[in-house]
């Protein structure tokens, strides 16, 4: 009896920085429940529907820090007022992303990943890009207290802080966009081929 790993190339393939939607081999329920069919069928109940309206908060934060930096930086917004506009978002950003990280690694992926053998696999990448995301969160976090507390201050001093936030909330966002969607891809269709109460997610339960 030998032991497989996997090939460096697949998890590359996979990893949150260069993975373009899940191959192949793990798409038979994304193919029988396409997208433009989600919020019209039965079977998308309220536990689902309230976890979709949180990701789309998450795609609305990261629109909204990303005008408002965006225009701190090309001066279309006064450094009085960044902070003030920034912070509280960023901030709202870090923490529910933290709780609904620990929400689904404990509690949502071990239902899921128990109901499909087929996806296992999908969910471990999925604890694995909250890994990638947590620590692009701590740098998104350090680069931004540089640049707040670069305010005020000398210009080039500011214009580097401004580049180092843009540069690690630029990752943040993007990777953060990446996960949203296939796990989406993932975990709805599931939904919608079971139902939320056979899986145990149900409010009912």
């Amino acid at each position: 009896m030998t032991i497989e790993t996997p090939d460096r190339d697949e998890i590359e393939a996979l990893a949150l920085a260069s993975r373009n939607g899940w191959p192949e081999e793990m798409r038979h329920l994304i193919a029988r429940y396409p997208r433009e069919g989600w919020d019209s069928h039965a079977n998308l109940g309220s536990m689902a529907r309230f976890w979709l309206s949180r990701h789309a908060m998450f795609r609305e934060l990261a629109g909204m820090l990303t005008t408002i930096t965006g225009d701190f930086r090309e001066g279309r917004l006064a450094p009085s007022d960044f902070p003030k506009l920034f912070v509280p978002r960023l901030q709202f950003t870090l923490q529910q992303l933290d709780l609904h990280h620990y929400i689904e690694d404990h509690h949502h992926f071990p239902i899921f990943r128990a109901a499909d053998k087929r996806l296992a696999r999908g969910f471990d990448v999925l604890e694995n890009d909250h890994e990638a995301i947590h620590a692009d969160m701590e740098c998104t976090a350090d680069a931004a207290n540089m640049l707040l507390r670069a305010i005020g201050g000398d210009a080039d001093a500011l214009r580097l802080a401004g580049d180092r936030y843009a540069e690690a909330g630029g990752a943040l966002l993007a990777g953060l966009m990446r996960h949203l969607d296939d796990e989406e891809d993932l975990i709805v269709p599931l939904i919608l081929d079971r139902g939320e109460d056979a899986l145990g997610i149900g409010h009912g339960e």
